[in-house]
C-alpha cells in the first residue's frame, strides 16, 4: 500500500508547468531517488510532499498520521552561541508547540540519544562547523520526530567521502521511506531501489541502477520520438489536404477537419525534451613540462599542522584530485599552488612558464548576484569569442541551457545548478592550459554532469580537481593527492579505485601492527605451554563462567527493556545517565567474561592435546 500517491496533479508557476497531470507514489521503505534536469521542480516536487507547496488540481494523498520531514539544498543559517543540542531543542519546540517543562526535558534527552547515534557532540558550538557535519546536523534536525517519510535534497553536498559513505550506511539502515535529489551516481546506485526522474511535468519511474536507468531512460526516448515523426508526418498530410482547390474544399469530410483542428492543438501543446549543455574549452597556448612545484611545503592553523613537508611536481597534461575529509587542507593547498597564500615553509615554490589559469570557486564569488546573467558574462558586450569564432552572447548562453528571458534575470535569481552553469560559461571563455575545479558538481544535473566528465577527458592540459563525486573522479584523474588529516599527502597513481585500494591495504596494515603489539598475551601464551593442565583456581574459574555470563544477560536484558520503553527520557538527566552508565559497564563486564571463558577452554584443549 502506498504511504504517498499523486493522481493527475497540475501545478504551474508560468506558462510550462512544473506537474502537467503527473502520476506518483511511493510504498513503505522505498528508497526513490528523483532525478531531471536542473530547473524542472525538483526541489518543488519535495516541497508539495512537505505540504510546503499545495497542487493546483489532481490529488495527494497521505496515509494516516504519517510523519514527513524534508532536509533542505542548504543548511539553514545558525545562531552564533547556539550548541548543537539548543538549535535542535528550540527547533523542536517551535514545531510541536510545546511548553511543558517535563515534556521538553524528555525531548532533549531523545535528541541527545539520537546525537549520539550520529556521532554528534551536543554541547559543540554550530559555529566554526564544517560544511559536512552542518548537513549532519540539519539531518539529525529532521530525524528527531521520527519521520516515516524522510526527503533529501541534494545530501552529499559539501560533504566529504568519509560523511558520503556514512550517510549510505545510515539511508540503507533507515526504517522509514525516502525520498531523495542527487547528482552523486555512485551514491544513486548504492541507495535508490528505484529512479524516477521529473521530465516535462511528468514522472517516470525506472526500477534498477542507474545504468539500467540511462538504457531505459534512453529507448523511451527513441520510441517518443518515432511516435513524434509519426505524428508531423500525418499532420503534414492533413495540411496539404485541407489547403487543396475549391473542389475538394466543398466535399471535404467536416470530421477529418475536426480531427486536423486537434492535431494542430496536440502539436502546439507537445514540450520538447530540453537540449544538452554545448561546452567547448578555449586552450591557450602549450604550458612548460614542468607546471607547478614545491618542496617540504608546510602550512599551520595556529597549533594544528595543515600540510606537513609536502614535495610536489605537476607536469603539464596532469590530471590530479585532492581527496580528503573536510577541513583537511584541500583548498589551502590549491592557493598556495596558485600562489594567493604564502606556505608556513618550504624551500621552493613555484609556477612553470607560460601558464595561464582558469579557477573555478565552490562559493561562486566571481559571479555578482546583483547583476543580470548577460551582464555577469560579457558586462554590457552583445558578443563572446569562442575558440577564435565571434558569437552573439544569447547564442552562447543558449549553450549552457540559459533562455533568451532567463539570461536577463539578476544572478541572485538563479537556481544553485544554474549557477554553476553559469560560472563554467564564463570559465570556458578565458584561453587558459590549467584549469583548477574546486567542487564543481555541487547542483549540476547529471546529464551535464556527465557532459563536463566528457569534456575534461578529452582536455589535453593540466588539471587540479577538488571533488567527492567518486564516479567523476574516477572517470578522469590520472593521480590523487590524499590528505590524510594529520598534514601529511599521499600521492596515489590512479583514479578512485586506487584510493580505495590504498586505504584498504592501510587498514590491513593497522590491523597487523594491532594483533602485534600484544606481549603480554605472547607471554602468557609462552607461559602455559610448559603446564600439562590448568591450574586448580583456573578451573574453578571455568567452572562458574556460565552461571556468571547467564545472570549478566538476565540483568542486560531487563535493563533493556526498561531503556526502550518511551517513559524511560521523562525521568531526571542524573537518572538516565545512571541508568545507561550502569547498562554500558555491565555490557562491558559480560564482554570480558565471554573473552575469558574462550580463553581458558582454548587454553584447556590445547592442554588435553598436548597430553
Amino acid at each position: 500500500m502506498s504511504i504517498v500517491s499523486l493522481d493527475s496533479a497540475y501545478l504551474s508557476f508560468s506558462d510550462l508547468p512544473v506537474l502537467d497531470h503527473a502520476d506518483f507514489s511511493i510504498e513503505d521503505r522505498e528508497r526513490v531517488c528523483i532525478v531531471g534536469r536542473n530547473g524542472v521542480g525538483k526541489s518543488t516536487l519535495l516541497k508539495i510532499f512537505n505540504g510546503e507547496i499545495r497542487i493546483d488540481d489532481g490529488t495527494l494523498v497521505f496515509q494516516q498520521n504519517l510523519k514527513v520531514r524534508r532536509l533542505e539544498q542548504d543548511p539553514p543559517s545558525f545562531g552564533r552561541d547556539q550548541t548543537i543540542l539548543s538549535y535542535l531543542v528550540e527547533n523542536y519546540r517551535k514545531e510541536h508547540g510545546e511548553h511543558h517543562h517535563e515534556y521538553n526535558y524528555e525531548a532533549e534527552n531523545r535528541i541527545k540519544v539520537l546525537l549520539n547515534k550520529m556521532d554528534l557532540d551536543p554541547e559543540r558550538p554550530l559555529q566554526g562547523l564544517s560544511g559536512g557535519l552542518l548537513r549532519r546536523v540539519a539531518l539529525a534536525d529532521a530525524l528527531v520526530s521520527e519521520p516515516d517519510l524522510l526527503l533529501l535534497d541534494e545530501p552529499t553536498n559539501h560533504l566529504d567521502i568519509n560523511a558520503i559513505l556514512w550517510l549510505q550506511n545510515f539511508i540503507k539502515s533507515y526504517q522509514g521511506s525516502v525520498i531523495f535529489i542527487s547528482h552523486d551516481r555512485e551514491f544513486i546506485d548504492s541507495v535508490a531501489t528505484r529512479i524516477a526522474e521529473l521530465d516535462r511535468g511528468r514522472i517516470y519511474s525506472y526500477p534498477g541502477n542507474y545504468q539500467q536507468y540511462v538504457k531505459n531512460r534512453d529507448y523511451q526516448l527513441e520510441l517518443e520520438q518515432k511516435r513524434n515523426q509519426a505524428f508531423d508526418r500525418k499532420l503534414s498530410q492533413e495540411e496539404v489536404w485541407i489547403r487543396q482547390g475549391i473542389k475538394a474544399r466543398r466535399t471535404r469530410n467536416e470530421g477529418r477537419v475536426r480531427d486536423l483542428i486537434k492535431m494542430r492543438e496536440e502539436r502546439r501543446n507537445r514540450r520538447s525534451r530540453k537540449g544538452n549543455v554545448s561546452m567547448q574549452l578555449s586552450e591557450g597556448m602549450r604550458s612548460g613540462d614542468i607546471v607547478f612545484a614545491g618542496e617540504n611545503v608546510s602550512f599551520r592553523y595556529g597549533e594544528r599542522t595543515i600540510i606537513d613537508n609536502f614535495s610536489y611536481q605537476v607536469m603539464r597534461g596532469d590530471k590530479i584530485a585532492l581527496i580528503g575529509m573536510n577541513g583537511c587542507g584541500k583548498s589551502t593547498l590549491l592557493k598556495i599552488i596558485l600562489g594567493q597564500l604564502e606556505p608556513a615553509g618550504g624551500s621552493m615554490v613555484k609556477s612553470g612558464s607560460n601558464v595561464e589559469i582558469a579557477y573555478f570557486d565552490q562559493y561562486r564569488e566571481q559571479l555578482d548576484g546583483e547583476k543580470t546573467v548577460i551582464d555577469n558574462l560579457t558586462n554590457g558586450k552583445t558578443e563572446v569569442e569562442v575558440n577564435g569564432h565571434k558569437k552573439h552572447v544569447i547564442g552562447y548562453l543558449q549553450d549552457f541551457l540559459f533562455e533568451p528571458r532567463r539570461a536577463m534575470v539578476p544572478v541572485k535569481a538563479l537556481s544553485g545548478g544554474e549557477k554553476n552553469r553559469l560560472l563554467l560559461a564564463k570559465l570556458f571563455l578565458k584561453k587558459f592550459n590549467v584549469l583548477v575545479l574546486d567542487e564543481p558538481t555541487n547542483d549540476l544535473d547529471i546529464e551535464t554532469l556527465e557532459l563536463l566528465e566528457e569534456l575534461l577527458t578529452g582536455y589535453s592540459g593540466t588539471l587540479l580537481l577538488v571533488s567527492h563525486d567518486r564516479a567523476f573522479v574516477n572517470n578522469i584523474v590520472t593521480e590523487i593527492w590524499y590528505f590524510r588529516g594529520n598534514g601529511g599527502i599521499e600521492q596515489i597513481l590512479g583514479g578512485y579505485d586506487e584510493l580505495n585500494k590504498y586505504m584498504l591495504k592501510e587498514q590491513q596494515t593497522e590491523q597487523k601492527m594491532k594483533e602485534s603489539s600484544a606481549p603480554e598475551v605472547k607471554k602468557v601464551v609462552k607461559a602455559v605451554k610448559e603446564k600439562t593442565k590448568l591450574s586448580y583456581n583456573e578451573q574453578k574459574e571455568l567452572n562458574s563462567l556460565p552461571q556468571q555470563i547467564e545472570q549478566l544477560e538476565a540483568q542486560i536484558e531487563e535493563m533493556q527493556q526498561v531503556v526502550s520503553e518511551p517513559s524511560f527520557y521523562s525521568q531526571s538527566e542524573d537518572r538516565i545517565k545512571e541508568t545507561l552508565k550502569k547498562l554500558d559497564m555491565l555490557s562491558g563486564e559480560l564482554q570480558t567474561k565471554y573473552d575469558r571463558w574462550t580463553e581458558l577452554e582454548d587454553l584447556q584443549n590445547k592442554l588435553r592435546g598436548k597430553n
